[in-house]
């Protein structure tokens, strides 16, 4: 296969939000920079792996990108294609012009500068980067994630997939069907599913937070303010308002509050969006972990089993940075591709590697990421100047 050698500054990883944010941050500062992407289209966990009624889930101040606010009309929480047109447009306005079908195969640290290996698969050769910065900007979503669950892959006799890659639940009406995690995402299905008229399980495995749109904006609003304990105190004094006691109902909440929680374990409360009424109700049946599958009989730790037709598994993603960054020369990620230091030290590594998107703080600590990151480059960029110049 011929090599193209491609010298640039700044080489960014992906053309999600978190790399298009990084790209026009730099852009600003008239540093160069090349944007990869693997997929055919940026943001493409939005525009094609995300399901048809997907909305942002906080107020859309806590969601825009750096340096384009949502114009004053825009709904306070965006919709899936209201979110793209966004990002569409500050692709435009930032002059950020990614490189699709460019799958990394791997990067590593040699004489001063990054050497990035990626095919072009549009052209079905290989580009060779030499860069003396590298953001990776794949952030925590890199692929979905389906646990080991005996008998799911050899022996059971319906439909399963992966919440990516379902979109709505037309074709599920009258089904049995099981939705594994009790996420944003998997209440948001279960929702839509019971909706549809099909007959829903949930699998909740770990105690969880259920919240409100309107409950988390006004935490996040007094964050600024307050101690988090204190506001978690009057958030879970509002959910018990509106919910009532969720754990009569297999919904038991954490020890630590909300935002606590959110900090400790990085897991983000569920809001809710009409699922806990079809929970009350009996439309959507709260069960415990899976123990085995058999056909389509799924047995349950509790050892009740239930006939399941499919399953949807909202069960998250994973970071996919150790698959091309087999061995870390800038010191930033642990085996799973996480940054192993924390919140908010977790974005620069050695020799000139970054992260942007990996810190658990979502598009708002993106944001952040990607400022930091261009300020930081523009810094040692100006020192560099100053030296070759004396």
């Amino acid at each position: 296969m011929v090599k193209e050698e491609i010298k640039i500054l700044v080489l960014i990883i992906g053309a999600g939000p978190a790399g298009l944010a990084t790209s026009a941050c730099l852009n600003r500062l008239y540093i160069p920079n090349i944007v990869v992407e693997r997929e055919d289209c940026s943001a493409s966990l939005w525009k094609t792996r995300s399901y048809d009624r997907l909305s942002l889930h906080l107020a859309k101040q806590f969601c825009q990108l750096p340096h384009m606010p949502f114009p004053s009309n825009t709904p306070t929480f965006v919709s899936k294609l209201g979110f793209i047109s966004y990002l569409d447009e500050y692709v435009t306005r930032f002059n950020v012009n990614p490189r699709y079908n460019r799958n990394v195969k791997s990067a590593h640290y040699k004489d001063g500068r990054w050497i990035v290996e990626v095919d072009n698969e549009t052209e079905m050769s290989r580009e060779v980067y030499l860069a003396n910065y590298v953001v990776a900007a794949t952030g925590e979503n890199g692929e979905g994630v389906i646990p080991e669950i005996p008998g799911l892959v050899e022996r059971f006799k319906g439909e399963y997939l992966h919440s990516s890659e379902y979109k709505n639940g037309d074709k599920f009406a009258g089904k049995d069907v099981l939705v594994v995690g009790c996420g944003n995402s998997g209440m948001e299905i279960a929702y839509e599913l019971s909706k549809c008229s099909a007959k829903i399980s949930i699998v909740v495995r770990s105690p969880v937070h259920v919240l409100t749109r309107c409950i988390v904006r006004i935490g996040m609003s007094l964050l600024s303010f307050f101690p988090v304990k204190l506001v978690d105190r009057l958030c879970l004094l509002l959910a018990e308002v509106r919910f009532g006691n969720t754990s009569r109902y297999g919904l038991v909440r954490p020890k630590n509050g909300p935002f606590m929680n959110k900090l400790i374990t990085g897991r983000s409360p569920t809001i809710d969006v009409g699922c806990v009424e079809e929970i009350k109700s009996g439309k959507v049946q709260v069960v415990p972990s899976i123990k085995r599958i058999e056909g389509k009989r799924v047995e349950f730790v509790d050892g009740k089993t239930k006939h399941i037709d499919s399953i949807v598994f909202a069960t998250g993603y994973k970071s996919s940075v150790s698959k091309w960054l087999q061995v870390d020369d800038g010191d930033l990620f642990n085996e799973n591709g996480m940054p192993k230091r924390e919140f908010p030290c977790h974005w620069k590594g050695k020799n000139g590697l970054y992260s942007v998107g990996f810190g658990r703080q979502g598009l708002a600590g993106i944001s952040r990421d990607a400022q930091n990151i261009a300020r930081d480059i523009a810094s040692l960029v100006c020192w560099r100047n100053k030296n070759k110049m004396s």
